[in-house]
């Protein structure tokens, strides 16, 4: 099924501060290359019938890029994001802002949270992190917004920061993670849930190949992640690699770069 999703062009991508391990202001990042290889990330959406619409990017927020953090929409209802670092607070505005002009009902939240970072939605439930950017309050606010079961995963690497570098969705039902990501309860909630999960190796995870998107066919991945694009492969899915080199530099991927909105009217 085609999806619809949101991304902002990194015309204004830099590394000028460190928020998370990944980053490094001194070797900071070339933009021009970033420009490029996003535009090969959304011509891979296009080339697969997706619908890409555009944010426009703001002078001055350079992680702007990474439209998943900037909210998270479940039927067709747009739950806003309240940046944990001061840094990249104003993004939470205007991705909300895009949504509103564009009618849909949306909620400014009032705890921290990141957006699709941190919540990833499933067909029944939306899985939510917290640890380093979500607070857990958030959870139980976007709950009774969006009218779903959200259920928390605690995160404990720092290289994951967010639930989308450390697990994604294949399809509505069944997931992909790195075990290594997550609290020993969440891991025995993640079995429980998931017995069937594809399991990534900490290789994969350090080039953030689980900072992937899937529509169930198609899952669009880092073309470093060769161990987990063999067990996708295996499992019948069609593997896109895309190169995002750049963009890890400020710790983002495939899915960073995307909001996808589901549920319109």
């Amino acid at each position: 099924m085609p999806k619809h999703y949101l991304m902002c062009r990194p015309d204004f991508f830099t590394v000028e501060y460190a928020i998370n391990p990944w980053m490094d202001p001194e070797a900071g990042a070339d933009r021009d290359v970033a420009v490029r290889q996003w535009e090969g990330l959304k011509a891979a959406y296009e080339a697969l019938g997706h619908t890409v619409s555009l944010i426009d990017p703001i002078e001055g927020l350079p992680d702007m890029v990474f439209a998943a953090n900037g909210a998270l929409v479940a039927g067709g209802r747009v739950y806003g994001a309240r940046f944990a670092f001061p840094e990249r607070a104003a993004e939470g505005p205007a991705y909300l802002n895009w949504f509103a002009e564009r009618g849909f009902p949306t909620h400014e939240a009032v705890h921290v949270n990141e957006g699709e970072g941190d919540f990833l939605a499933m067909d029944e439930v939306i899985l939510a992190g917290t640890g380093f950017r979500t607070s857990r309050e958030a959870h139980g606010e976007a709950q009774e917004f969006l009218g779903r079961p959200v259920v928390s995963l605690t995160l404990v690497d720092p290289r994951f920061y967010h639930l989308d570098t450390a697990l994604f969705p294949l399809h509505g039902r069944n997931i992909a993670y790195y075990p290594g990501a997550f609290s020993e309860g969440s891991l025995r909630v993640l079995r429980r849930m998931f017995p069937d999960a594809v399991i990534a190796g900490a290789d994969d995870a350090e080039v953030l190949g689980l900072n992937a998107v899937s529509d169930g066919e198609h899952i669009v991945i880092n073309s470093e992640a060769h161990d987990l694009q063999l067990d996708l492969k295996r499992r019948g899915y069609e593997v896109i690699p895309v190169e995002l080199s750049e963009l890890r530099k400020a710790g983002g991927g495939p899915k960073c770069c995307t909001l996808e909105i589901r549920g319109e009217n």
